[in-house]
């Protein structure tokens, strides 16, 4: 693996140049494989708990605040610099769920292949290479906002928007939810996503100079529990 180095505008937090780069990586069109799972929302919805918008919301807040910030903030520290290989091993220690391991690898190991398509780079192939099976979707999106010349920060939109969206977008097709409500939800959750990619940058920054145990390790066990019965169901409309 080469050497990742911080670059100076990553440590100052300075503007992203190519905020274009941001809206392709975050559009929901982008072939990253995410459209074919509910980030938890098909579990909770036969739990009874989410049932309307209003459940959702709760459900997408609490998702953002722990799952979303960790992610955003692996997403973050890839984007800084730090080796990806090291924050691939984070995001194992912070992910007890096998599922949610098996299903992060397979989602980075999709954006990989997206991502080299897009905005080919020598630290994307190199990792491509040591994770063959995928390293964690947030470490691959980090790298993929590294290599399209966005900063830390932007990364972190990135992860903590997916964190959200993926739950609010399954509802509507779970439940039948009217999509202008969910997007309500959404406009509502802006607020928190600015919190959490803010704390997840900051955060990543710190790493730069204390290692991997300053990203933050926020739990959501039921989000665990979802995960590892939903993959046992004989039937289901989405991955996970």
């Amino acid at each position: 693996m080469p050497r990742w180095r911080p670059r100076p505008q990553d440590r100052q937090g300075a503007p992203g140049s190519a905020s274009a780069a941001l809206l392709v990586l975050a559009d929901g069109r982008f072939p990253a494989g995410g459209h074919a799972h509910s980030g938890g929302a098909e579990a909770a919805v036969k739990a009874g708990r989410i049932t309307g918008p209003g459940t959702l919301e709760a459900f997408c807040r609490g998702r953002l605040h722990t799952s979303g910030l960790v992610a955003a903030a692996l997403a973050a520290a890839a984007t800084a610099g730090l080796d990806p290989l090291l924050l691939d091993e984070a995001a194992d220690a912070r992910t007890p769920s096998p599922s949610l391991r098996t299903t992060a690898r397979k989602l980075g190991r999709q954006l990989t292949r997206a991502a080299r398509a897009a905005w080919p780079s020598p630290e994307l192939d190199a990792l491509a290479a040591a994770r063959p099976q995928g390293a964690h979707q947030p470490v691959v999106l980090g790298l993929t906002a590294r290599a399209a010349g966005l900063t830390p920060l932007d990364a972190a939109h990135a992860a903590a928007y997916e964190a959200v969206t993926g739950p609010a977008t399954a509802a509507v097709r779970l439940l039948s939810l009217d999509p202008f409500a969910v997007t309500a939800v959404l406009a509502r959750l802006t607020p928190d996503l600015d919190e959490v990619a803010a704390q997840a940058a900051e955060a990543a920054h710190r790493a730069l100079d204390e290692g991997v145990d300053a990203l933050p390790a926020a739990s959501a066990p039921l989000l665990d529990i979802y995960a590892e019965q939903h993959a046992t169901w004989p039937v289901r409309l989405f991955a996970s």
